[in-house]
């Protein structure tokens, strides 16, 4: 998971944005009376809420439990009404302060939720709100923390393809084994008609959201930053393919340039989102460990895949992995934990060969005789453990199962069993 760097104090490079210089981190207009967010122009309905909760993705920053308590006590109408207005009702606010409420008064006279509602239209985008038809629910686990409303881009419906989702995360300074499981686990994972989510960042994310396009399949990624915003700025084609094939999705406004606190506020969502997280390779820091922690926190599958003990890209999923974690290899091990009743990963066993049929009264006879040479049925018969007549019966009965074969008046292991390793007891 991409945790920010060099790349991130660099001005993002937006996608499909219509405007002109000087609106690359968004300075977006005033309201009709110049004052900031229009607040007492807002429409009535459904709409009006619409705009008030676009406007408080300016206002707060995702994840902001505070903001959120308002909004559950007194809506966004109300809250955005407060703060972009008189300070008399915003002071009233439980846990508001004069320092906060400078801070949301400034990001709040610079709202204007149409203009970013428009922005986003223009690019084929929309604003998912809680109650919405397509709002997922399960991120309503989140409470207070769960996002204001979504900033999507992509035909496909946030909640039908949330429900059969998995998060695919880990190192942004991956291996090559590391993007090579990557891949390999969102591409069956697609092929078995699952949802994979991811960061779109360098690295895990990235193979992630590859296979899965690759496979043909279905890929959503959370960004850190709007949703009309390239980050990083490597993977802009990356990301058109996701807008053409899956969802791209956010909860900051359009413009809004990422920081590293919103790459690891943006976990929570990935956790909440999916059935469960699939770590593939972390170090001990790691931002990929936050999604993993948030999503054993909501009740969600937690899953690693090991790699090398004596790689420090794996040491995070090992670490996990000797907690909850749960240790998996392949697309089948990941649908049987986080998929429906019956949907159960093959039974795995080493190679059967032909003397694991045996019985066992017939292995023992095998296993008294020698190695090379030829043996009397008395000292095989002794051997074994059996009588004569029993000895000379299983021999019969090998030598028909090509095992054995007669030597004069002895009995010998048959040449080619002895090369292959069927014949022996604990030869591979």
């Amino acid at each position: 998971m991409d945790r920010g760097g060099p790349e991130s104090r660099r001005p993002p490079r937006r996608l499909g944005h219509r405007g002109g210089a000087g609106t690359a981190y968004g300075h977006p207009a005033r309201g009709p009376d110049g004052g900031g967010c229009p607040v007492n122009t807002l429409p009535a309905g459904d709409g009006r809420e619409r705009l008030a909760r676009a406007a408080l993705t300016r206002v707060f920053e995702p994840g902001d439990e505070r903001g959120g308590r308002w909004i559950r006590e007194i809506g966004p109408v109300e809250l955005i009404r407060r703060l972009a207005g008189p300070d008399g009702p915003a002071r009233a606010l439980t846990g508001m302060t004069e320092a906060r409420l400078a801070g949301y008064r400034l990001r709040a006279s610079g709202a204007d939720p149409g203009r970013d509602l428009a922005e986003v239209a223009a690019i084929g985008g929309r604003f998912v709100c809680p109650g919405d038809q397509e709002w997922p629910s399960q991120l309503d686990d989140l409470g207070d923390a769960r996002p204001i409303g979504l900033w999507a881009r992509g035909r496909s419906d946030l909640r039908l393809w949330a429900l059969r989702s998995v998060a695919l995360v880990g190192a942004r300074a991956c291996t090559p084994y590391g993007a090579h499981m990557a891949a390999t686990l969102a591409a069956g994972l697609a092929e078995r008609g699952w949802v994979v989510v991811s960061g779109a960042a360098f690295g895990i994310d990235g193979a992630a959201h590859r296979g899965a396009l690759a496979a043909g399949g279905a890929t959503m990624a959370v960004l850190a930053c709007g949703v009309d915003v390239a980050y990083p700025r490597g993977h802009a084609e990356l990301i058109g393919r996701i807008v053409e094939q899956g969802v791209v999705m956010g909860e900051l406004p359009p413009a809004d340039h990422p920081t590293r606190s919103r790459f690891i506020l943006r976990n929570r969502v990935i956790a909440a989102l999916t059935r469960g997280t699939v770590v593939v390779e972390a170090e001990y820091r790691s931002g990929s460990l936050v999604t993993a922690r948030n999503a054993q926190r909501l009740g969600r599958f937690t899953m690693g895949v090991p790699g090398p003990a004596t790689s420090g890209l794996s040491a995070g999923v090992h670490e996990l992995l000797r907690g909850e974690g749960v240790l998996v290899t392949d697309a089948a091990e990941i649908v049987e934990l986080a998929g429906d009743i019956g949907e159960l990963a093959p039974v795995r066993n080493g190679r059967v060969l032909p003397r694991d049929l045996l019985e066992a009264g017939s292995a023992r006879v095998l296993d008294a005789l020698p190695w090379t040479g030829a043996a009397d049925v008395r000292d095989v018969a002794r051997s074994a453990g059996a009588s004569t007549d029993e000895a000379l019966g299983r021999l019969y009965e090998l030598s028909s199962l090509g095992f054995v074969e007669r030597e004069g008046d002895g009995w010998r292991l048959t040449p080619g069993r002895r090369c292959n390793g069927d014949a022996r007891r604990g030869v591979t």
